[in-house]
């Protein structure tokens, strides 16, 4: 039953995530003049829709996605309320603000679980375990870690995050001492069982601080946490370009259920399963916020690239690009990416059938 329940949470979250970047285009194009035909969620035939002044709004039996019909969004439209009518600086304005509201909602999630924490570990150093010698390397107590190779450190997690995609233990490693940034060069840092005060712990030698939960510390730490989410967006990025990982590495939204289901699943407690699923759920916003703006036909990055490349094409030239021209590349960009999808779909069945 427990199983279920996570299964339809999941179902929930996509839902949710979806409208919320829906709306995000929805509320910005009403508010900046542009005239909203349809609002749906989900794609595929209409299970359900009711009219609304002059917007439709629907459900569509396949939870996969939505969109914001706009007048005149792909095609050249006399109505002064279209679209491609608008200065493009209002047209950019409607096209990030789905990413836009995504990332404020997974930093709201965020700032919602530590809201739970009596608070925070900090990147201060406040002392050394007894056979760890780093202090040997030019630390002190006092000392705040801030980079790692030139990578910020903005958690404590990060260590372990950026130390594990090099492996070699030695790095270049900045902090801030008495309000000054320095670098100490080539320093090795690693993980291994240190001890302190006649206890063996496995760590990297060091002890950090502590700051108490407030306002501030919430706020903090849930926009770290959403900036350390931007990283590992950017990483897998990279690992994918890099060959570094594959297609068949990739999760679409079944894989994703599934692994939202095996975390509540594995959590000690269904209160700790929920708010495993919550820090999952934000992590997900943010990496739709981060995927919707690159620079690909039929997302939002693509489409403000195109935008502005018309914009400037149509200022040097003083000629008008119909825009149906860009509606075919999306049209084109839009049928990979649900192949693409489809693909990584039935990866992730199979991948679950066969344990």
């Amino acid at each position: 039953m427990t199983t279920i329940l996570y299964i339809l949470l999941a179902i929930l979250m996509f839902g949710v995530l979806i409208l919320v970047h829906e709306w995000g285009h929805f509320i910005t194009a009403k508010k900046l003049g542009v005239q909203v035909n349809e609002f749906a969620i989900g794609m595929g035939p209409v299970l359900w829709k009711r009219q609304k002044g002059e917007t439709q709004y629907s459900i569509r039996a396949f939870p996969v996605g939505g969109f914001c019909a706009m007048e005149g969004e792909d095609e050249d439209n006399d109505n002064p309320r279209g679209f491609h009518s608008v200065s493009w600086w209002r047209r950019v304005i409607i096209l990030v603000a789905g990413s836009f509201m995504n990332f404020v909602a997974g930093f709201l999630m965020v700032a919602a679980l530590l809201c739970t924490y009596s608070g925070f570990t900090t990147l201060e150093l406040t002392g050394f375990y007894d056979n760890g010698g780093l202090q040997e390397q030019g630390l002190q107590v006092g000392d705040t870690l801030y980079a790692l190779d030139g990578h910020r450190l903005y958690l404590t997690n990060d260590l372990s995050l950026l130390t594990a995609r090099t492996g070699d233990g030695y790095y270049d490693l900045t902090i801030v001492r008495d309000g000054q940034k320095m670098v100490l060069k080539d320093f090795h840092l690693f993980q291994d069982t240190y001890e302190y005060e006649g206890q063996e712990t496995y760590g990297y030698g060091i002890l950090l601080g502590y700051e108490g939960k407030n306002v501030g510390s919430v706020l903090k730490n849930a926009w770290y946490n959403c900036l350390d989410f931007v990283r590992m967006v950017r990483m897998g990025l990279e690992d994918l370009i890099t060959g570094a990982v594959g297609i068949k590495d990739m999760s679409g939204p079944v894989g994703i259920v599934d692994v939202i289901a095996d975390t509540g699943n594995s959590s000690p407690t269904v209160t700790i399963g929920l708010l495993n699923i919550l820090y999952l759920a934000a992590f997900i916003a943010v990496n739709l916020a981060v995927m919707n703006l690159l620079p690909l036909p039929a997302l939002d990055g693509g489409r403000v690239v195109c935008l502005l490349l018309t914009t400037v094409v149509e200022k040097v030239t003083r000629r008008h690009i119909n825009p149906k021209y860009e509606g075919y590349l999306h049209g084109v960009g839009m049928v990979l990416l649900l192949v693409l999808m489809v693909y990584v779909s039935f990866q992730d069945v199979f991948r679950i059938i066969g344990g």
